[in-house]
């Protein structure tokens, strides 16, 4: 089962570095990673997606990230009610006869163009990782010249109450 964990992190040289090398020494596959900024300076936000199965492997997988340096924060929040986007970039073999096609296929996708050469457009699609693959999907079949995705970044939805997995690391910013 995919997984979703957060880190709030020190925004530090090699922190993804040693957060990658644990769980790779552990044995987990990362699914998805991101990475970036948040509002306090000095600090980032990691999202993580692992396939897990075994809950005792969830409680170590979040003890031992805990444990790392510059880690602030930890939670698993795949149970919570959450709010979770992703991007792809889809580059698809187009020509002029076929745009509006394919442009009419993104609309209800909320897709858009981003770009439109000779030989090709670019398409920018955000959501639920589902959403980006049914387009994807839709996409094959016109010839995908090239495709990147950005992996899930997701936080608790409302006013949750965050989940108070922390460590001695944490410290005021």
């Amino acid at each position: 089962m995919q997984r979703i964990i957060t880190l709030t992190v020190r925004n530090r040289s090699g922190v993804l570095n040693r957060v990658t090398g644990m769980l790779h020494r552990r044995q987990f596959n990362i699914e998805s990673i991101s990475v970036g900024a948040t509002e306090t300076k000095g600090v980032s936000k990691m999202t993580l997606v692992v396939d897990i199965t075994d809950p005792r492997k969830i409680e170590q997988i979040t003890k031992q990230l805990n444990k790392q340096i510059d880690v602030i924060k930890v939670s698993d929040i795949t149970d919570s009610a959450i709010v979770a986007r992703e991007l792809a970039l889809i580059k698809v073999t187009s020509s002029p006869q076929i745009n509006n096609e394919i442009q009419s296929l993104i609309q209800p996708f909320r897709a858009s163009v981003i770009d439109i050469s000779k030989g090709s457009i670019t398409i920018q699609v955000t959501g639920k990782p589902n959403k980006t693959e049914a387009l994807i999907a839709l996409l094959r079949p016109y010839g995908i010249k090239e495709l990147s995705k950005t992996g899930v970044t997701a936080f608790l939805r409302g006013q949750q109450p965050q989940d108070q997995s922390t460590d001695s690391h944490l410290f005021s910013v």
